[in-house]
């Protein structure tokens, strides 16, 4: 589905506009209708399709009110979200909390993650792309049991 990262900016209203080559899958897939909220371990927004997003939904129901880390993580990806739907020339209005937590001014990354997509600043991206290379390059990534036998 979503796969890539693509350069885009936001304008003076706060609106990004999502790269033409996703554009007709959105319109035609999931009728233009998106929810954004943030990334609770990153400083990124994670943008869904409207159906990907109910798809989250029962395993956020089913996460416990009494837990104080199971509330905190559904109080965060549910109090931020935000549903919303392209316009004409596909942007999404990205809301001042959103735009706030992600630190989003001007540059920023559309990161593909097959059923959704990632939101960075650009320059939060690259420090992300620098920790990532190092992780994978650190003995940590050989100890992991589900990558152990991850090939290419």
């Amino acid at each position: 589905m979503f796969r890539g990262a693509s350069a885009i900016n936001l304008d003076t209203k706060g609106r990004i506009a999502i790269p033409k080559r996703y554009r007709e899958t959105l319109h035609d897939e999931f009728h233009s209708q998106m929810v954004i909220t943030i990334d609770v371990q990153s400083p990124c927004l994670l943008l869904y399709p409207l159906q990907e997003w109910q798809a989250l939904e029962p395993k956020l129901m089913a996460l416990s009110d009494v837990d104080p880390l199971q509330r905190a993580m559904k109080r965060m990806m549910l109090g931020y979200a935000h549903e919303c739907e392209l316009d004409g020339n596909g942007r999404l209005l990205l809301t001042p909390p959103l735009r706030t937590h992600a630190k989003l001014d001007k540059h920023a990354m559309l990161v593909g993650q097959l059923n959704k997509f990632e939101l960075w600043d650009d320059a939060q991206w690259q420090q992300q792309v620098e920790l990532s290379r190092e992780a994978i390059q650190s003995e940590a990534f050989a100890d992991n049991e589900r990558l152990a036998n991850f090939t290419l």
